[in-house]
């Protein structure tokens, strides 16, 4: 059973940090943690996948705007596993996202259009969220 959640008023700038906590489910082909200011517009879509057709399990990042999505960047390390407890911290430097992973790797992904303030937050996918944190 798939989750979503939204959050349309959120206040991110350069310095914070979003904690997700929560479950990937047993069955898990993917979820996915949206900044940005909108559906249409993201600064980062962070999509897991379990199952990819071209990678198998992979890490996704990528970016949309007006509607239209940027180029993925694809890391073939994925450490998340179905079934597992997972912290995940997003970190907003400014220029630049930082995706902790609970192994310890970072996944880094460039802020292209230059966001100031994240205001859209959506995870939704094969995963139970536990606890979200804004630090």
């Amino acid at each position: 059973m798939s989750m979503q959640l939204e959050l349309k008023n959120a206040c991110l700038r350069a310095g914070d940090q979003l904690k997700v906590k929560g479950i990937i489910l047993h069955d898990a082909e993917r979820f996915q943690i949206d900044l940005g200011c909108g559906a249409d517009d993201l600064a980062l879509h962070f999509n897991p996948r379990f199952h990819d057709d071209a990678d198998g399990a992979v890490l996704v990042c990528n970016s949309k705007t007006d509607g239209c999505w940027g180029d993925e960047k694809r890391d073939i390390h994925n450490p998340l596993q179905r079934g597992s407890d997972v912290k995940i911290v997003l970190k907003l430097t400014g220029d630049m996202f930082e995706v902790e992973l609970p192994d310890g790797q970072e996944v880094q992904f460039p802020n292209r259009e230059s966001f100031d303030i994240i205001s859209y937050i959506r995870i939704a996918g094969d995963f139970k969220l536990t606890s979200l944190k804004i630090c």
